[in-house]
Parts: C-alpha cells; sequence; structure tokens
C-alpha cells in the first residue's frame, strides 16, 4: 500500500448501544499502540483525539424507538464535519468507536465530500447484525442498528437527511458479510433495497477469499473508492470477547485478517470505521488488540512485507 495521511477521529459514543462501556473503545486501541505502529508501516498519523460527547447520564431517552436521538443528531453532525474536513485535506479517516450509530455521521461526511465531486462511494459492512432497523421496524429502539437504514436514506428524516440531503450510499454498491442474525424487519428491508448479503452460511460454503472478492466487487465498481465499517461482533465472541452484541458462529481471526488484507490489497480504502469494541466486557485488552492487528492488516501489514 502507498504511505498515506491518516487521520485518527475518536467517537466515545455509546448512546446508540445498548450496553455501557463501548464508549471507551477509543482509547481502548490507541492503548494498543495504533499510531504507532501505523507509522511503522510508513503512513503518516494525525490523530484529531475525540469528539465531545455527552453520556447516557446527561442526556433523555426521549422516544423509546429512537433512543438518544437527540443527544446522538448533535455528534453526529460534528462527525460529519470531522470526516468531510478529513477528506477535503487529502486524508483517510479511521474513525475509532464507540458504538455503530457513528456510522450515520462518518458516511454523512464521505458523501458530502464525493457528491460535490459527482461521485459515489462503496461500502463493505462487516457486521454480524444488519443495522437495518427504523424506529418502525426496531426491536429495542437503540440507534446503532439502524446505522446502514439511515445511510440509505430510511428511518428518522433528521438523521436521514443529516448534511442537507438523504442518500448517502447506494444499496447496490453495498455488501454485508459475515450477518448472521436478522430482525425481520431487518431481512425485509435488505430484500426490498436488494442489497448483496453474504451470510456466515455464504462464508462457509464458498470461504471468505471468494466472498471477499465478491463484496470487493460490489463496492468498488464505479466508485471513488471503498469505504470499510468493520463492528467488531462480527467476529466469533471466542475471539472478541468485548462487543456489546456477541453472536455465536462468527468470523475467525485469520478469516477477518483475510477480509482486511485482500481489501488493503485493492489500495481502493477511502475510510475505516473501527466500532463497538468495549473495554468493560473484555478480557486484559483482547478485543482492542485484535482491532488494531485489523487496522494493520487494511493499511498494508503483511505477513512477508513484499506479500
Amino acid at each position: 500500500m502507498k504511505p498515506r495521511e491518516i487521520r485518527i477521529i475518536g467517537v466515545p459514543l455509546d448512546l446508540g448501544a445498548g450496553r455501557r462501556g463501548v464508549d471507551m473503545g477509543p482509547s481502548a486501541i490507541r492503548v494498543t499502540g495504533l499510531n504507532e505502529k501505523l507509522l511503522q508501516l510508513g503512513h503518516r498519523v494525525i490523530d484529531s483525539g475525540d469528539v465531545d460527547v455527552t453520556t447516557p447520564e446527561t442526556s433523555a431517552i426521549g422516544d423509546p424507538s429512537l433512543r438518544f436521538v437527540d443527544a446522538i443528531l448533535p455528534v453526529s453532525e460534528k462527525v460529519a464535519d470531522d470526516v468531510y474536513h478529513a477528506f477535503s485535506q487529502g486524508q483517510t479517516p479511521i474513525v475509532l468507536g464507540g458504538d455503530h450509530s457513528i456510522a450515520i455521521g462518518t458516511l454523512a461526511g464521505a458523501a458530502r465530500f464525493f457528491l460535490a465531486r459527482k461521485q459515489g462511494f462503496g461500502v463493505v459492512w462487516v457486521d454480524a447484525h444488519g443495522d437495518m432497523n427504523t424506529p418502525v421496524t426496531t426491536p429495542s429502539g437503540n440507534v446503532h442498528g439502524m446505522a446502514l437504514a439511515i445511510g440509505l436514506g430510511l428511518g428518522d428524516q433528521r438523521l436521514v437527511n443529516l448534511c442537507g440531503f438523504a442518500g448517502k450510499v447506494d444499496a447496490k454498491r453495498v455488501a454485508l458479510v459475515g450477518v448472521r442474525d436478522l430482525d425481520p424487519g431487518e431481512g425485509e428491508q435488505l430484500r426490498a433495497q436488494r442489497i448483496v448479503v453474504l451470510s456466515m452460511r455464504e462464508i462457509d460454503d464458498r470461504g471468505m477469499s471468494s466472498v471477499m472478492r465478491e463484496a470487493i466487487e460490489v463496492a468498488s465498481t464505479d466508485t471513488a473508492g471503498i469505504y470499510v465499517q468493520f463492528d467488531m461482533d462480527a467476529l466469533d465472541p471466542s475471539h472478541a470477547p468485548g462487543t456489546g452484541t456477541p453472536v455465536p458462529g462468527g468470523l475467525t481471526y485469520r478469516e477477518a485478517h483475510l477480509a482486511m488484507e485482500m481489501l488493503g490489497d485493492t489500495d481502493r480504502v477511502i475510510a475505516l470505521d473501527m466500532v463497538e469494541t468495549n473495554p468493560a466486557l473484555d478480557a486484559r485488552n483482547r478485543t482492542a488488540e485484535l482491532a488494531t492487528g485489523l487496522i494493520l492488516s487494511l493499511f498494508g501489514k503483511r505477513i512477508f512485507p513484499d506479500s
């Protein structure tokens, strides 16, 4: 991979999740030495620190089908601005969550940048879940389960119209990888949007390499590049115990690294969100260490440097 100028943005947001502790994710990942290790790969690294986020104790839950939306909205606006400005300076954003509701802002910021250039981008969404709920379908009201739907223009209009327009991503350029736990409403939305869903069944049947080739083709064809969304619950809990919504039967350590290596090999990755690392549920920062390893695989680390 060619050396890049990388902008690290921390978003310690846990308002979109059902369990506390994921707000400590950015710190847990930084503690592993992420910045220094990216520098060793030849990249320039600028760390913006963390976006200011309120806590559940100081925020109103509000609508139970859209919990904490009034507090999530201003954070999403700030994140969108930060991501937009990183792209404007020719930087590659790595956004450290926090829960997956951070993608509402990150996708909006990316879309604002590329829309001005009459371009679109693709998304490879690696996750155990579909994140395709709306306030009508959600069983929990947790906004982190709505992030992809909002990016596609579905759901609460305040979030959908962040940055002044709806439809941040094109459903035809989205591939979901590693899915194994969908709510009924999510399945209906995914079918209606005709999104490519590469579930764990697909990975079991075809192997990770074949699945990732399809995901990369979906997200890279006729786009400016690939925005990678990586939720740590995509991994099997035996590898990543520190996440709030674990589901058995997930990606293995090597499958996850292979996915990131293949994405990195394309040199088409424009940004990464690494989300749902929860140190409060972890064992000796094991999940954060794995998150850092996966980021490094995406940005050029290989078993043999010239491989």
